[in-house]
C-alpha cells in the first residue's frame, strides 16, 4: 500500500480528531517529512485536511479509493486507473490480457465517459464513483443473467442499507433520487461467432456520491447522494457493499428489489416506436428486464430497450 494511502487510512479511522505527525510517523514507520509529503499528496487529490501546529492533522472532508482494501473485502481483483478515460475502456483492455475475473476497474474520474448509445456524460473531478466489472460468463444469450437489473437493485439496496437514503430505478438502467438522476448503468456483452456464447460482460456504473456542484445545464435534472452534508460513509464502503450484494444475493431477490424500487411501474409513460409516440401504463417488468405496457386503447406492448418518459414529468 502506498504511503499516502496509509496516511489516509490512519486519518480516516480517527476522522474529526487530530493525529500528530509524530504519532503517524511512529505508527507507520515513516519520517516526518514522508508524512508531510503524503498529506500534501492527499490534498492534491481533493481531500480537505486541517493542519495545526502541535496538534497534527485532521481529515475534514473527502475520501480516497483503496483498491487493495476493496479487493480484500470482495475476494476479487480490483484495479485503479488515476488517468482513466473510461472504466469501460479499461475493462475492455483486459479482455485479451488473461486477467483474473471477476475484475473490478475503478477510476476517481473519467476523461471520456460514455453511456448508452455512445452518449457522453458528465463526470465530476471529485466525489464520483466510476467503475466497471468484467465477467466471463461463457453462456448462451438465453442463459445470461439480467445483469443490469441485478446491479441496479444492488445499488439501491446498498445505498439504503448504508445511508438510509431511498433511491429508485427508472427503467431500465438509471438510479434516481427525488426526481433527479444520481447514477446510471451500462452493460455491454461480447459474443463469439464460432460458439454463439456470450464470452465477456462489462458492467459500467457511474454514481454521484458526494458531488458538490453540476454544470448549469444539468443542475435541474442531476443530483448527488450527498451534496452539502459530509458523507458518513466512504466510497470504498459503498462500492464494496454494492458488489457484495451483487455476488451474494439470489437473482430472484434482486429482481424483486428492482420491481419494488421501480420508478415507472403503475405509472403513465410515453415512448417512441417507429417514429410513433405512444402513451400507456407500465404494469410489469419481466425477469429479463422487458417493460410491459398497456396502451390507452387497451393494446399491450413489450419494450426490450429504448427511452421512456414519465408523463407527469
Amino acid at each position: 500500500m502506498k504511503t499516502y494511502e496509509q496516511i489516509y487510512q490512519s486519518l480516516q479511522e480517527k476522522k474529526g480528531q487530530f493525529v500528530t505527525g509524530q504519532e503517524l510517523s511512529k505508527q507507520l514507520g515513516l519520517s516526518r517529512t514522508a508524512v508531510w509529503k503524503a498529506v500534501k499528496n492527499l490534498e492534491h487529490q481533493g481531500l480537505a485536511i486541517e493542519a495545526v501546529k502541535n496538534r497534527g492533522y485532521r481529515l475534514c472532508s473527502g475520501d480516497l479509493l483503496l483498491p487493495e482494501r476493496i479487493a480484500h473485502e470482495l475476494g476479487i481483483a480490483v484495479s485503479l486507473n488515476d488517468k482513466s478515460l473510461s472504466t469501460q475502456l479499461d475493462a475492455k483492455k483486459g479482455l485479451n490480457a488473461a486477467v483474473q475475473t471477476p475484475h473490478l476497474y475503478l477510476a476517481p474520474q473519467q476523461g471520456r465517459a460514455k453511456g448508452r448509445f455512445e452518449r457522453p456524460f458528465f463526470t465530476a473531478k471529485q466525489g464520483g464513483i466510476y467503475m466497471s466489472l468484467l465477467l466471463k460468463p461463457q453462456q448462451s444469450f438465453a442463459q445470461t443473467k439480467p445483469y443490469t437489473l441485478m446491479v441496479a437493485a444492488s445499488i439501491v439496496k446498498a445505498i439504503s442499507r448504508l445511508t438510509a437514503i431511498e433511491t429508485e430505478i427508472k427503467w431500465v438502467n438509471d438510479i434516481y433520487l427525488e426526481g433527479k438522476k444520481v447514477g446510471g448503468i451500462l452493460t455491454e456483452a461480447i459474443a463469439s461467432v464460432e460458439t454463439g456464447l456470450i464470452t465477456d460482460i462489462v458492467i459500467g456504473v457511474g454514481l454521484n456520491f458526494a458531488v458538490k456542484s453540476f454544470p448549469k445545464e444539468l443542475s435541474a435534472k442531476a443530483a448527488s447522494l450527498f451534496t452539502a452534508e459530509e458523507p458518513d460513509i466512504t466510497r470504498n464502503q459503498l462500492i464494496t457493499e454494492i458488489w457484495r450484494l451483487f455476488f451474494n444475493t439470489p437473482e430472484k431477490e434482486l429482481l424483486k428489489v428492482y420491481k419494488e424500487k421501480s420508478l415507472v411501474l403503475n405509472k403513465e409513460i410515453t415512448f417512441k416506436e417507429n417514429n410513433t409516440v405512444y402513451t400507456g401504463t407500465a404494469y410489469d417488468i419481466t425477469d429479463r428486464g422487458e417493460l410491459l405496457v398497456q396502451l390507452e386503447n387497451g393494446q399491450k406492448k413489450t419494450l426490450t430497450s429504448g427511452e421512456i418518459s414519465l408523463s407527469s414529468w
